[in-house]
């Protein structure tokens, strides 16, 4: 069959379409907390724009009421859970609590 003869095929493949992480009604603002915390990572960074599926504009307004809320100490910069958890003690620090005297 010659190429200009080749009917149009078209993919039978469907497809759902997503629905938008924010709604017309939300507001994007530093203080609006439960919207903004949505499009942080676990160790604290902005995710990007294909992973939140923002246009570009809301992207920007995200991305300013993020660094506006870390700057108010709304929103910590690094996310580091391990600086929290409980260490066993060093060599250093059980030195300095036994204390060598001569």
């Amino acid at each position: 069959m010659e190429k200009s003869k080749r009917p149009f095929l078209k993919s039978k493949r469907s497809f759902r379409r997503r629905l938008p992480p924010i709604e017309s009604g939300d507001r994007i603002d530093y203080r609006n907390m439960s919207l903004i915390s949505r499009f942080i990572s676990e160790q604290g960074k902005i995710l990007s724009r294909r992973v939140n599926r923002l246009t570009l504009k809301q992207q920007r307004l995200i991305t300013t009421a993020i660094k506006q809320a870390r700057i108010l100490s709304l929103l910590p910069f690094l996310n580091n859970e391990k600086q929290f958890e409980k260490t066993e003690p060093t060599a250093r620090t059980t030195g300095l609590i036994t204390g060598n005297k001569k």
